[in-house]
């Protein structure tokens, strides 16, 4: 007997779940809008003498090819910027893990005025910057505080004015000023952490350092990568700290980060190109560390 064959039914134009279309499509439409059309810009900028121009005004903007990305890698001021933010995040991704981490960890027992303490290491996050960096030039001008506490031993220039010194400062700076958003970020993780797991630990045997390292930092490893993301992403747009605190990237473009180069060379200098092929190379950059971070933190 012969059978016949059922029509395939097509699926709806919508997919199953139309209302799930309608839910995401805002989103969409604002990833588009306000990150997809400018990132697809400044590529094409990039490949152009790109310079602002008034309303209405005829320009000539020609193509210049690869001619922007050539000046990025052989432009010594540019690739000093890339020099410092690598000294950067060298100094604050660390330093944030660790010290975000250990306080989160700290404050997840059962201390005094625990509550008190969550909160004073939160103030610095959603503090403007330019209020806390007048404290930080208080503190580490020549005549700081802190040039006052260690007298002979103080360094000369002094730590916002010298070329070695200045992008640490800014490094410690941000550190500082965005722990409580990290520590927050540990303290949800620990309370994922089973409490008979460190139980287990302590009838074994294991001290409060052995139980750290064996049940609080496998327990918050999806935080840690997190953490180090964040962390590596923000340092990449690091822009208003060297700013405001070393004038522009002082001294000699020591604490100059790319981003302030492409606001320089972009915006005071008219260079609109070159800016752009250094936000390109910049994107690329944070991706590849990214994704090399992620596959160290995630691999078993």
């Amino acid at each position: 007997m012969k059978q016949t064959r059922q029509p395939r039914r097509r699926a709806p134009l919508l997919g199953r779940q139309p209302i799930g279309i309608a839910f995401v499509t805002p989103y969409a439409v604002f990833l588009a809008a306000i990150f997809a059309y400018p990132l697809g810009i400044a590529v094409y900028m990039s490949f152009f003498d790109w310079f602002f121009a008034a309303p209405g005004a005829v320009v000539d903007r020609p193509f210049v090819g690869f001619a922007n990305y050539a000046a990025v890698f052989t432009d010594p001021a540019i690739l000093r910027s890339f020099l410092n933010i690598a000294v950067f995040l060298v100094i604050n991704v660390p330093l944030t893990v660790v010290l975000s981490l250990g306080l989160a960890s700290a404050l997840n027992a059962a201390i005094p005025f625990r509550t008190f303490f969550r909160v004073s290491f939160y103030v610095p996050y959603v503090t403007a910057s330019v209020a806390v960096v007048g404290v930080w030039l208080f503190l580490f001008n020549s005549d700081g505080m802190v040039n006052s506490v260690l007298g002979p031993l103080a360094p000369d220039p002094s730590w916002l004015v010298n070329s070695t010194l200045a992008m640490p400062v800014v490094a410690v700076f941000v550190t500082w000023k965005q722990l409580g958003f990290f520590i927050l970020l540990y303290l949800a993780a620990l309370q994922n952490v089973p409490k008979e797991l460190y139980e287990s630990a302590a009838v074994d045997g294991a001290s409060r350092l052995r139980s750290f390292w064996t049940v609080t930092v496998p327990g918050v490893r999806p935080a840690t990568t997190l953490v180090v993301l964040l962390a590596t992403i923000t340092g990449a747009n690091l822009f208003t700290e060297p700013y405001l605190l070393t004038g522009g990237g002082g001294p000699n473009g020591a604490s100059a980060s790319p981003v302030l180069v492409m606001y320089q060379r972009g915006i005071e200098q008219g260079q609109a190109g070159l800016a752009a092929a250094i936000g390109m190379v910049l994107v690329i950059g944070t991706l590849v560390i990214s994704l090399i971070n992620r596959r160290l933190l995630e691999r078993d």
